[in-house]
């Protein structure tokens, strides 16, 4: 069986055209997958009865990822789901809104995508780390997240307005299928979101960095640093290689030189381990002239023995890389107490 959301608008073309129909046909499919979200070919009614059978009769299908559980935070602005895919493997995705700041506008709704099941890069802080990997998600499972969420909003009069790969799962362990996924979602005839739109997090990997500055793509880029030094970084992050830090570095600028595309540096805040006024001044010196964006995190609770610093120590850090001029925020906290936010989603832990 193949999913239609797999293909992308000149497969779709070249596959109603080798089936004998002509080409104005993949938009008759198309225009009501991405705004419409039929669960079944027959549930495209524009399409031939015959066009439709012969989809069927060639192993074409819709897929959609079935909701099993769902939990909102308390202010209604963030919801996680877990959701089954079309192989039974259960996935959790979240959508987080912040409120417009126009009058009566619509809501600022992110879908925050995952992209395995489970991860191999064991960082200590995150939940889905500690679960280990279990499989690769593929390009139209990750597109059914986006869908599934562009269909409630739909409802509520509201749509999608940005995607981060932030979700479960290493991206660029995924190249593959996550390029794809991208390049699906962001088509002017597919779902047609752009791609200033988009960020993709990576823990690291630098070809994967280097493959994406190459895509021709103007996403973003958030890099999870954690610290500003190997030693240190190593015991957070087991995966990381003896030079990791200095990779890192030099990927994000290699990033920026061919996209121009400003990279954002992701820092969980950890009491008494990496939040201390020396290390905030390491890691000023480290990027300071980049002209990179820094992400402070406090760490949000998850199955390790980590605590959120204070808010005196999170102004205290923020001020010395401020003063150090590196442009740093620190993150509003969405969904934390639903185990929504970053570090947080594991599919066996869904409350």
């Amino acid at each position: 069986m193949t999913d239609l959301y797999r293909l992308l608008p000149e497969e779709m073309e070249q596959l109603v055209v080798d089936m004998g129909y002509p080409r104005y046909r993949a938009d008759q499919i198309l225009l009501p997958l991405y705004y419409k979200f039929p669960k079944d070919i027959n549930d495209i009614p524009q399409l031939p009865k015959k066009l439709r059978e012969d989809l069927t009769e060639a192993g074409y299908t819709i897929g959609s990822a079935k909701e099993t559980h769902r939990v909102v935070s308390d202010d209604g602005d963030t919801t996680k789901l877990l959701l089954n895919l079309t192989d039974g493997t259960p996935v959790e995705t979240v959508l987080i809104q912040y409120p417009s700041s126009k009058i009566n506008g619509h809501p600022r709704s992110t879908i925050c995508v995952s992209t395995q099941i489970g991860c191999a890069m064991g960082c200590v802080f995150c939940a889905t780390g500690q679960m280990g990997f279990e499989k690769n998600i593929r390009a139209e499972e990750i597109v059914a997240q986006v869908i599934h969420f562009a269909d409630i909003l739909q409802q509520r009069g509201e749509h999608v307005t940005n995607l981060v790969f932030m979700g479960m799962g290493e991206p660029m362990a995924n190249y593959d299928e996550m390029i794809r996924a991208v390049r699906i979602l962001t088509h002017d005839r597919g779902f047609g979101i752009g791609q200033r739109n988009i960020t993709i997090s990576t823990i690291g990997l630098i070809s994967g960095i280097d493959k994406l500055a190459e895509e021709n793509l103007q996403v973003g880029l958030a890099i999870s640093l954690h610290a500003p030094n190997n030693e240190l970084r190593k015991k957070l992050v087991p995966t990381a290689g003896p030079n990791s830090v200095e990779d890192i570095i030099e990927a994000g600028r290699r990033y920026y030189k061919k996209t121009g595309r400003r990279v954002t540096f992701e820092y969980a805040l950890m009491k008494g381990i990496n939040d201390s006024p020396e290390i905030a001044t390491e890691l000023a010196i480290l990027l300071k002239g980049n002209g990179s964006h820094v992400n402070l995190i406090p760490i949000n609770p998850t199955a390790g023995d980590f605590n959120r610093p204070t808010q005196d120590s999170i102004r205290e850090f923020e001020r010395i890389l401020f003063n150090a001029g590196v442009n740093c925020t620190v993150r509003i906290e969405k969904g934390t107490e639903i185990s929504a936010a970053c570090g947080q989603l594991r599919i066996d832990i869904v409350g």
